[in-house]
């Protein structure tokens, strides 16, 4: 049996996230649907990281095992079965105990806020025309990387052993013309992301002090933080392997 790694980028309107859910379509359906009709076999997907209903992806991974070699020509045949909003940029082999999920030792998102009224980026950033003090929320971003816990952060009924995160960038940025946090961590808890540009927008509005910002950190309760904005100006940037990974995997 191979092991295979399929890099994948995908724009996240119309799908209610990553993973496969019952009655609801996703993207990692849609890449199994479009495996078993060229192989003519069902093919287990394996997640590197999940994304919300609408959030998109500019490089995400599956991995999958398969009886037999599958020629790389095959992504032109899997893009032709595909819709529009999924693309796989990448196959590749590696060893049977490389793991897309927890072989991964870091993943980058971003953001993206548009202030002034933009019709060919809505779908993919968030309309937000509110004054915001830039200052400020470099401040916050700046404060999140004296933390590791980020219970405030993740969404109610998340079930994970650790609430324990390491975030190595943490930063608001200017990029085409919007307003981008950017984000790298070795892991991400359900809807932290989110639940960080939505509590930091308080910060740069006024609405919440510094004091209160890191209150709302240490509190450790998610009622605390703000959820308020929507997936679509979400990215998943890069699921990010140890240097040499791909190599040594192939072995």
């Amino acid at each position: 049996m191979n092991r295979y790694f399929l890099e994948v980028s995908y724009k996240g309107k119309g799908y209610a996230g990553f993973q496969i859910q019952q009655n609801a379509p996703t993207i990692q359906y849609e890449v199994e649907k479009a495996l078993a009709t060229f192989f003519r076999q069902p093919i287990s997907l394996t997640g590197s990281s999940r994304t919300d209903t609408g959030v998109h992806a500019l490089q995400n991974y599956f991995h999958f095992d398969f009886e037999g070699v599958i020629n790389p020509a095959s992504i032109y045949n899997l893009n032709a079965i595909l819709p529009a909003s999924i693309v796989i940029k990448n196959l590749i082999p590696v060893s049977e105990s490389a793991h897309s999920r927890f072989d991964a030792i870091s993943r980058e998102y971003k953001y993206f806020i548009y202030q002034q009224k933009d019709p060919f980026i809505d779908e993919t950033a968030y309309y937000y025309p509110y004054t915001l003090d830039t200052g400020l929320l470099e401040k916050a971003a700046e404060a999140l990387k004296e933390y590791r816990n980020f219970a405030s952060f993740s969404k109610r009924g998340t079930q994970v052993k650790t609430f324990e995160c390491t975030i190595q960038k943490s930063e608001w940025i200017k990029e085409n013309g919007c307003l981008v946090y950017n984000v790298i961590a070795n892991r991400f808890l359900r809807g932290m992301v989110r639940g960080l540009v939505a509590t930091m927008l308080q910060v740069g509005r006024g609405k919440l002090t510094m004091d209160e910002f890191h209150r709302v950190i240490e509190s450790k309760d998610t009622a605390e933080a703000d959820f308020a904005v929507p997936g679509h100006g979400l990215f998943l940037v890069s699921v990010n392997y140890a240097p040499g990974y791909f190599i040594e995997a192939r072995k």
